[in-house]
């Protein structure tokens, strides 16, 4: 069968396609192109043109206007005449089998979307049998719909329709629909039965957290690739991998930690991001269960992006679709080191922008807006890591009070005695 994503990471050259909407102005989607270009390096693609288009919305049938698209294949023409193959073209949103198939057949090179692009990416990280199992039930779930356009070239060979057909129908109907009926069985029974895997793996999951003691639990959650597992590594002293590439981490892992005399539990969980495909949200629901079941969110957010603000509602969004919107929590803005911004000339009369606002104001300005419920760090500078230490035992200890009045902290000692 044809595969749908990159099955193991090549350096191929890749093409960007975005759209500019009236709900997406130009900036938005050099950003969101920014973002799926770091997305195409993580699989393995170098990407070496960026087409963008002003419209209302994408196209039913080729997503773009024809006139781009005729530009991309021209593009794509010159390269291959010039020896520099292109080997795919990846667009910003989820395309539908209709569009890919109209697409490949003009473009004629692998087509992909963000959403199979993630999923790759998901392939490619996924180490434990339970993430192995939660990406192929995206996969397939993704795939489910796209089925028509692997058997195009198996359609039906007669004419006419009904009971009677038309002159030479009977018994010269293609295989095109039989096989994708095949496919399609196929493909629910497995859908099937990795639901059911995943089912036992959320039973032993919850056995597990259940058998986790009396402690409190702290979740670290936030955009992907803002730091979480260096931080993690860095308060539980231990050696979660982190890179500095998107979806690092997709294997939630928990760690004890003891600051002084109170112990609780630590979650690395995997990383959010825009347009996340919501098979990906379902299919992970064991591994974000970590995050409904903490008692604390830690949400670390990358200051030294220039969009940190949006992704901070992305993952307000996903928090809240996932019913944890309302759980005790605290922002830790990472990155500091990386931070930077321009001074206004003192005869500049223009507008105040974002680029012009020094780390000390946002500090202020965030301090303000959270009631001092943030701080700020460098993970990789160990900036201000102590405080942060020093705020998460205060956090914890408080939620252990409420939560085990009657559990005795590890050893006895008194707060003037830290």
């Amino acid at each position: 069968m044809k595969e749908f994503v990159i099955s193991e990471a090549k350096a191929e050259t890749a093409v960007l396609v975005g759209l500019i909407t009236k709900d997406q102005d130009e900036n938005k989607t050099k950003e969101y192109l920014d973002e799926l270009e770091f997305l195409a390096d993580t699989a393995g693609a170098v990407t070496v043109r960026r087409f963008t288009q002003r419209l209302n919305g994408p196209s039913s049938v080729t997503y773009v206007g024809q006139g781009k698209l005729e530009e991309i294949r021209q593009f794509i023409k010159d390269e291959e005449d010039n020896e520099r193959e292109v080997g795919m073209v990846i667009f910003d949103d989820e395309l539908s089998a209709k569009q890919i198939r109209n697409i490949e057949k003009e473009l004629k090179v692998k087509i992909l979307d963000r959403t199979s692009l993630i999923l790759d990416i998901f392939a490619m990280r996924a180490q434990t049998a339970e993430a192995k199992t939660q990406v192929e039930l995206a996969q397939h779930r993704y795939m489910l719909p796209r089925l028509q356009r692997l058997w195009t070239h198996l359609e039906r060979q007669g004419g006419g329709s009904g009971s009677g057909g038309g002159k030479g129908s009977v018994g010269l109907r293609g295989p095109g629909e039989t096989q994708l009926e095949m496919d399609r069985r196929i493909i629910l029974q497995r859908i099937t039965l990795l639901k059911q895997r995943l089912l036992e793996i959320d039973k032993q999951k919850t056995t597990q957290r259940k058998n986790r003691g009396r402690l409190i639990r702290v979740a670290l959650v936030g955009y992907t690739n803002v730091g979480k597992s260096t931080i993690m590594n860095l308060l539980s002293k231990s050696e979660v991998f982190a890179e500095n590439k998107l979806f690092a981490t997709l294997d939630t892992t928990v760690r004890k930690m003891v600051i002084d005399n109170l112990p609780f539990l630590i979650a690395d969980t995997v990383g959010f991001i825009r347009k996340l495909p919501t098979d990906l949200v379902d299919s992970f629901k064991s591994t974000l269960d970590e995050v409904r079941e903490a008692d604390l969110l830690l949400h670390v957010v990358d200051i030294s992006h220039p969009d940190f603000e949006e992704q901070i509602k992305v993952v307000e969004k996903t928090l809240s679709d996932l019913g944890c919107a309302d759980k005790p929590s605290m922002i830790v803005f990472n990155k500091i080191d990386a931070y930077s911004w321009t001074e206004k000339e003192p005869d500049d009369l223009t507008p105040e922008t974002k680029e012009n606002i020094s780390l000390e104001s946002l500090k202020k300005t965030w301090m303000a807006r959270m009631n001092d419920n943030c701080i700020f760090i460098s993970a990789r500078e160990k900036q201000n890591i102590d405080e942060l230490r020093d705020i998460l035992y205060k956090k914890v200890r408080e939620l252990h009070v409420q939560k085990y009045p009657y559990n005795d902290f590890l050893y006895d000692m008194n707060e003037d005695e830290r």
